[in-house]
């Protein structure tokens, strides 16, 4: 019969490399807390393992992606050094409602009460609080947030939402604009599932962008 780390160590040559990681970890687990004896063949570290990613990571370029740092880990953004200048980002989503749900929204009939005034200032309140949702958003000053939501003419049977945010900041406003639209979305669906759960949440996208760096930006139509 196979021990377990021999049977760990089979596993390990038969997976794939995204796998290793996780097996290599375990193993050292394995290692630190039994007796068994040693497998008659090497099996990396996680440590090694790691510094072998972080090594990858450097060669590959993709140290260059601002939350990523030198050793391939998580990392904040200093923007301690960027100029503060005004800034916008407007992102939309698009709720598609079923006949029923269209009908109730357009009418009011909501039992919940008013679902694109309750949505408007879900997500403006969403905006506010993109930092303490997002791990490596910097908290900022908005200066401003119009979130406008409205229903689409038959048969899409959709609600639209717009969020635009502004700041005079050292950083954009990309992440608020969509986390505005993406829980006003949210709240949308809230509102009518008591009255047809298969309503969808569809695409949430970036729009438009202006000032930093980078300047303006429009998506693709």
């Amino acid at each position: 019969s196979l021990s377990l780390p021999m049977v760990m160590a089979l596993m390990f040559m038969r997976s794939s490399s995204s796998s290793r990681l996780a097996f290599a970890f375990a193993f050292d687990h394995v290692a630190l807390h039994s007796s068994f004896l040693v497998v008659p063949f090497s099996i990396p570290r996680f440590k090694d393992l790691h510094a072998a990613k972080a090594s990858s990571v450097r060669a590959s370029g993709l140290s260059t992606l601002t939350h990523v740092d030198q050793q391939g880990k998580a990392a904040m953004v200093d923007v301690s050094q960027k100029t503060n200048t005004v800034r916008s980002a407007t992102a939309r989503a698009v709720v598609h409602l079923t006949n029923e749900a269209y009908k109730a929204v357009h009418n009011n009939e909501v039992k919940k009460g008013d679902v694109l005034g309750v949505a408007k200032l879900a997500g403006i309140m969403a905006a506010k609080a993109t930092s303490n949702l997002i791990p490596l958003c910097h908290p900022i000053e908005i200066r401003g947030c119009d979130v406008n939501l409205h229903l689409s003419e038959p048969p899409a049977n959709d609600v639209v939402v717009n969020a635009t945010v502004r700041t005079v900041g050292a950083t954009g406003v990309e992440m608020e604009a969509m986390t505005a639209a993406s829980v006003a979305s949210l709240t949308v669906y809230d509102m009518v599932k008591g009255i047809d759960k298969g309503v969808k949440i569809g695409e949430v996208k970036l729009i438009h962008k202006s000032g930093g760096k980078s300047g303006e930006w429009h998506a693709e139509k």
